[in-house]
């Protein structure tokens, strides 16, 4: 029989969720090359079926395409799975500060109540759901005071809307000023072994105030898989084109890295990616990982990443070959 993934509390709501998530942006499709609607279906549903119940996903991920095939994917086994999404990045008015064009279409920074509430119904009704588990605020606005939008997301929670509240790309400043208005229940931040900033911002308000931790990225957007050799092109809108941290000597740092913990995974009849997935979980402070996946086979081999245990020795030997093989990646 195979192994259930690990549950985690999430926060100091009432759900529990598995360490592994799923990441829904590459399914929006703008900035990854395309998409593919019916293998992303395919790859949602593959990851319920292999036990992850964690799927996150925002508007701003192809303009609401990423939400609606997530509500579509989950039809009929929405209490088998906790929903996270997103508010605060929206194209629908010029409001708040303008952050980045998508798909001809202004994005704009903006958490104010109006903004919130708006956002809402629109995600419930591409979600075909009608509240959502974990609700994050995606980007900080600095046009909207914190108050204002943390007493709304508190009002939500309270009607039932929403059933805990997560912030995300957030400093240590604002992660305190939520806290002053309101408990908050989670942190959504980019977490990879090439990105460990938050270890020492972040991660220790969360444990002083019972916040856990999604780390998003936890493949850096997949050069960690070991998939992605020094010969690999980038075409099109793939935002991993002119991303420096992808360059050639980059990633023949990162095929080195895979060489060196390659015997380690063989060892647990487990892939580079499963290792890297295995290792982020297990480090203090981070609750759950965010894995994307573009088909049901990559979603079901994140999936088992979850059921892989290191120990002490395993961790201590991954550490090294990333201090000797990726402590040069700085971008």
């Amino acid at each position: 029989m195979t192994p259930p993934i690990p549950l985690r509390k999430l926060g100091h709501s009432d759900i529990a969720a598995t360490a592994i998530a799923l990441g829904t942006w590459a399914m929006g499709g703008w900035m990854w090359g395309g998409h593919d609607d019916e293998a992303s279906i395919a790859a949602i549903r593959a990851s319920i079926d292999q036990g992850v119940t964690l799927i996150d996903t925002a508007p701003a991920y192809g303009l609401g395409r990423a939400e609606a095939l997530v509500g579509q994917a989950v039809k009929g086994r929405r209490q088998e799975v906790v929903i996270a999404t997103k508010c605060g990045l929206n194209w629908h008015h010029g409001k708040g500060n303008h952050f980045f064009d998508e798909m001809d279409q202004k994005v704009h920074r903006y958490l104010g109540r109006d903004g919130i509430l708006h956002e809402l119904e629109q995600s419930l009704e591409r979600l075909q759901t009608d509240y959502v588990d974990l609700y994050i605020t995606h980007w900080q606005d600095p046009t909207t005071s914190v108050a204002e939008t943390m007493e709304t997301l508190l009002e939500l929670k309270q009607a039932g809307r929403i059933r805990a509240i997560g912030v995300s790309n957030v400093t240590a400043d604002d992660l305190d000023a939520y806290l002053a208005v309101g408990q908050v229940d989670a942190i959504q931040e980019r977490y990879s072994m090439l990105d460990r900033a938050i270890e020492t911002s972040l991660l220790p308000i969360c444990a002083a105030n019972g916040v856990s931790t999604l780390s998003y990225s936890s493949l850096a957007l997949g050069l960690l898989t070991g998939k992605i050799g020094p010969e690999r092109d980038f075409a099109g809108d793939d935002l991993r084109k002119d991303n420096p941290r992808f360059l050639r000597d980059n990633r023949t740092r990162v095929a080195d890295f895979a060489a060196a913990v390659s015997p380690l995974a063989s060892a647990h009849g487990a892939t580079i990616a499963q290792l890297v997935i295995a290792w982020t979980i297990a480090q203090p402070g981070i609750t759950y990982a965010l894995c994307g996946a573009r088909d049901d086979k990559q979603a079901s081999e994140n999936a088992a990443a979850g059921r892989l245990v290191l120990s002490a020795d395993d961790l201590a030997a991954i550490d090294r070959a990333i201090a000797d093989h990726l402590a040069a990646i700085t971008a």
